[in-house]
């Protein structure tokens, strides 16, 4: 297993306030288990039961089995299937992650219709799922961007705030998209009882992020990996929200494990909430020690499929009630990141020598 990898879950599993017995012997279901956060929870369960031998079965749900297999450990059962169209899951299921969902913002602009129909009749078949096989406890995983455009709201913003998403924007099918399928869930908590939370994921990155990952993040950590400068595609102004990986991992185990059933919990690190322009120059400052810059090619169309710029900042207080404090600052997640991806490619080069031996 790759160091940091393994650094960042030992850190999860000394946290205290996780009552880990609960998952003994339990079945996690996990969608999207290609995707960053879906693979690294299970990656995480598989570390928990080969060196803590908790006995957690994985199933996770897939739209391509054979990339799930080229990905994951072969100890999880891995179910090929649409969410649109859930293929027969013949196994009694504890515990539910719900991480499948489009994440390219290019795709959000180019299939929109296939984008919002994966997020709302995909949720809305997980969790008839989810009633019928009387979980104990399931996590849906949304987005900051539920909250839209909060206006002149300068405080933090609060799980109860709510603020103004064009619907007549093609991009909005995201986040309308997610406020949905939120809504679907709590109609089954209310309905039916059924234990689901919600997690209003920051932008979550660090080591496990895929190396073909074209996310802003994963953009800056290859300009400084291949010493090019930086090129910005907006202004920069938009604020970002933030959270290391193996904090966020933490936060949603949390949230399973502590959370209030029918509530959404931030999972954000505040300390590092800053303007993408702010965060382009730590990275080109800080982290490539001033051996690059950032240069701006700032389209006259929304070519990218970048959200609207925001000015929100995502308050943590309602999930460290639940014993969560996040560990790695900006600069650490940079690091981590950086260190996880040229350790990859180290692996890969050898392992090209190898084969032309």
């Amino acid at each position: 297993m790759n160091r940091i990898l393994e650094a960042d879950f030992k850190y999860i599993v000394a946290d205290t306030d996780v009552p880990w017995d609960r998952m003994n012997g339990k079945t996690v279901l996990i969608t999207g288990g290609t995707g960053f956060l879906g693979s690294l929870l299970i990656r995480f369960f598989t570390y928990l039961n080969d060196e803590y031998h908790r006995n957690i079965n994985l199933i996770t749900l897939v739209r391509n089995a054979e990339k799930a297999r080229s990905l994951l450990d072969d100890r999880s059962i891995i179910i090929e299937g649409d969410l649109c169209d859930i293929p027969d899951i013949p196994f009694d299921i504890d515990f539910l992650f719900h991480c499948a969902a489009e994440t390219s913002s290019r795709k959000m602009v180019e299939t929109p219709v296939e984008v919002s129909e994966g997020i709302v009749l995909g949720t809305c078949n997980i969790m008839k799922l989810a009633n019928q096989k009387k979980i104990e406890s399931a996590v849906y995983l949304s987005s900051m961007e539920v909250y839209g455009d909060m206006g002149t709201k300068v405080d933090k913003v609060h799980e109860d705030d709510c603020g103004i998403i064009d619907i007549m924007n093609v991009r909005s099918c995201y986040p309308m998209g997610k406020r949905m399928a939120e809504n679907i869930c709590i109609n089954y908590f209310y309905q039916y009882g059924l234990p689901v939370k919600i997690a209003r994921l920051a932008q979550i990155f660090g080591a496990g992020v895929r190396e073909t990952d074209n996310r802003v993040f994963a953009q800056f950590a290859r300009s400084v990996i291949n010493k090019k400068n930086i090129v910005l595609h907006t202004d920069g102004s938009s604020i970002g929200n933030y959270c290391y990986s193996a904090d966020a991992i933490l936060g949603l185990i949390l949230i399973l494990l502590n959370g209030t059933n029918g509530q959404a919990y931030n999972v954000v690190n505040e300390e590092s909430t800053m303007t993408i322009k702010k965060m382009a120059e730590l990275v080109a400052d800080k982290i490539a020690e001033g051996s690059i810059s950032v240069e701006y090619d700032v389209p006259e169309n929304n070519i990218h499929g970048y959200a609207v710029t925001s000015k929100n900042r995502l308050s943590s207080e309602k999930l460290s009630l639940l014993g969560w404090k996040p560990r790695y600052s900006m600069e650490d997640m940079y690091r981590r990141m950086i260190d996880y991806l040229s350790d990859i490619e180290h692996k890969h080069l050898n392992n090209c020598i190898d084969i032309n031996r």
